[in-house]
Formats: structure tokens, sequence, C-alpha cells
């Protein structure tokens, strides 16, 4: 059974220490995360993205989420309380599909608009189908993501460097670790 793993914000270096526990907890479920820990390398997984706050008090409105550039085609879950749009990019050279067809662009964005704003405090999700690559077991996929409000935006983009903890961000991308697929993995 997959669990909420929140993609905690990490405090500073120059931070003290119990202010560090402080900042971690209270941070804990302040962003845009991923619910499932792990994807399986050559699936089609659903990954689900969910938020329980706005911009500093301030109602959600917006929430796009960019796909990762070895990713070509979403599907993404219909929520009947936003509007949901998929941004398109031409691809240098097309590529086959998974039925054998020529794909010549990318979805390089879904965006999920709120036909009413998310009060602060309250929690939605969205669930995408997203392919993933056969050879991407063992790499971390991070879907760097855009909290648009009323008033202001959160912008939950940082990637960690190799080796980095992700906790040393301010404001990291949602992100989902690729494992190997195993015999019965079913996607």
């Amino acid at each position: 059974m997959n669990r909420f793993r929140p993609i905690r914000l990490g405090a500073t270096a120059i931070t003290a220490g119990g202010l560090i526990v402080l900042a971690t907890a209270a941070t804990a479920s302040a962003h845009v995360g991923i619910v499932e820990d792990e994807v399986a390398a050559g699936s089609s997984a659903l990954i689900t993205f969910q938020f329980s706050h706005g911009c500093d008090g301030s109602p959600t409105t917006e929430v796009r989420i960019q796909m990762p550039a070895e990713v070509a085609q979403v599907t993404p879950t219909i929520n009947p309380d936003w509007d949901v749009t998929k941004t398109m990019e031409a691809l240098d050279a097309p590529i086959e599909g998974g039925h054998g067809e020529q794909i010549t662009e990318r979805v390089a964005e879904v965006v999920y608009t709120a036909k009413t704003p998310v009060l602060d405090g309250y929690r939605d999700v969205f669930v995408l189908s997203v392919p993933i690559p056969a050879d991407a077991a063992g790499t971390t996929m991070s879907f760097p993501t855009i909290q648009t409000c009323e008033a202001g935006e959160t912008a939950w983009i940082e990637i960690p460097a190799e080796g980095q903890d992700p906790d040393e961000l301010e404001s990291p991308a949602p992100s989902v670790a690729v494992v190997e697929a195993t015999e019965d993995a079913h996607g």
C-alpha cells in the first residue's frame, strides 16, 4: 500500500539544529507532493499529486505540473472541480509510441485551473497516467510544479544535484523513485 510521502522543505545549512526540526515539522505538508514512493520502470504508472495549502494563506487557483524530458505522453485524470489542459512541445525528432505510432510532439506540462479557488487548509489531488521509460530504473523523476494562488505563487521546482539531500532544498520539485519492474508488475 502506498502512503503519502511528503517532500519536505529543508532548512538552510546556517540554521540552528533546533530550528531545522521545527521548520521540517511545520512544512511537511505545506507543499505540492507525490503520494507514491516509487513507480516501476517500463510501466504505465498512476502518479498522484496533492496539496493542502495555498500561498501564504491565499486560495489556490492553478497548478502547473512540468513533465520530465523523457516523458512524451501523459494522460491527466479529469477532476470535476478543475479545468485541465496539456501544453504540447515539438520534438526534435519523431519517436515511436507504445502502439507503433510516430510521435512528433510531447506533453511538456499539464495545467489544472480551479473552477473555484481552493481555500488554504483544504486538500485536493490530481492523478496523471505517465508511461515510465523502461531504462529509467534507479533514477528519480522530478516534476517541477508551479502553484498559483489569488495572491502570489509558489514554485516547487528545485531538483537536488547528484548526491544532494532533497531536504536541503527550500522548494523541492515533487519527485518519485523509479525501481526495476518485477515479473508480477502490471503498471
